[in-house]
């Protein structure tokens, strides 16, 4: 058994939480302001279907071997999201439901093979097909979040948090890191299922330390900080009796959409 298995179960999961978080939602709450800015409810909600069309496009290249890309442009993309954004709350469901069901569909005949084929997003490096439910995960998680509907960082799964702090590190952009370091509470020294506990040389900056869900809120501009605070500062630790030294913007987050040292066969986990 490969972690594609795990993924389609995860996968399942994150997509049954939003639709039922959308399905109680009304008219005007979906023309209501999002978490994300300039966007309402129904820009996100249609962008997270477009999102589902595009992966499929990456899905049926790898099965085919002829290159299909995940939107026709930046501009389509954009399109297609305001096209779809004013939609009724039962359109929305209605819309999230079907391009679910449409990527499900082109996952469970994916033949083994194509699990392996490299497909690329709109921004380099390529990945092999069985990283796009990674993709779509992040998308489900991250935007559930953004909807301002009740679904929060606490609601993460410890495997999303774990995997997607795994990926933050891996794709850490040093050249405009805000931070030199990163301490992870609750997670043993020497790091759990390949994820340290102690994130050094990241750049400049102070070190910062939180629990994981709070610092992967943190790091992917999902929080201003709550739950992080400085623990050293220019090498030395804030001095006692003095006010908690201020937790600097979170760095550029996702840079790259995937780590540049994938396997291209599936391994049998991706935590």
């Amino acid at each position: 058994m490969t972690v594609v298995v795990t993924l389609r179960s995860e996968l399942a999961s994150a997509t049954s939480a939003l639709l039922n978080t959308v399905a109680a939602l009304g008219d005007a709450d979906v023309a209501a302001p999002s978490r994300l800015p300039g966007w309402t409810r129904g820009h996100v909600l249609a962008h997270l279907a477009r999102n589902a069309d595009g992966l499929v496009n990456l899905l049926t290249w790898a099965r085919t071997g002829v290159r299909v890309p995940q939107y026709g442009s930046a501009a389509a993309r954009d399109a297609g999201i305001e096209a779809g954004a004013h939609r009724t709350a039962a359109e929305h469901l209605a819309d999230l439901q079907e391009s679910a069901a449409r990527m499900d569909a082109v996952i469970e005949n994916l033949p083994e093979e194509a699990w392996r084929a490299p497909v690329e997003g709109m921004r380099p490096p390529p990945h092999p097909a069985w990283y796009v439910l990674v993709r779509r995960i992040r998308e489900l998680g991250m935007h559930h979040v953004d909807l301002g509907a009740g679904y929060g960082p606490a609601d993460w799964s410890e495997r999303f948090v774990r995997r997607e702090l795994r990926d933050c590190l891996r794709t850490w952009p040093h050249d405009s890191s805000t931070v030199g370091g990163i301490r992870l509470l609750d997670v043993p020294d020497g790091g759990a299922r390949d994820l340290p506990a102690v994130w050094r040389d990241l750049g400049e900056g102070p070190v910062v330390e939180g629990r994981p869900a709070d610092m992967l809120a943190w790091l992917t501009g999902r929080s201003t900080g709550e739950g992080v605070r400085v623990v050293l500062l220019e090498g030395r630790s804030p001095a006692p009796g003095t006010a908690d030294p201020q937790v600097p913007a979170a760095p550029p987050w996702l840079t790259m959409p995937a780590p540049a040292d994938l396997p291209a066969t599936p391994p049998e986990d991706y935590p």
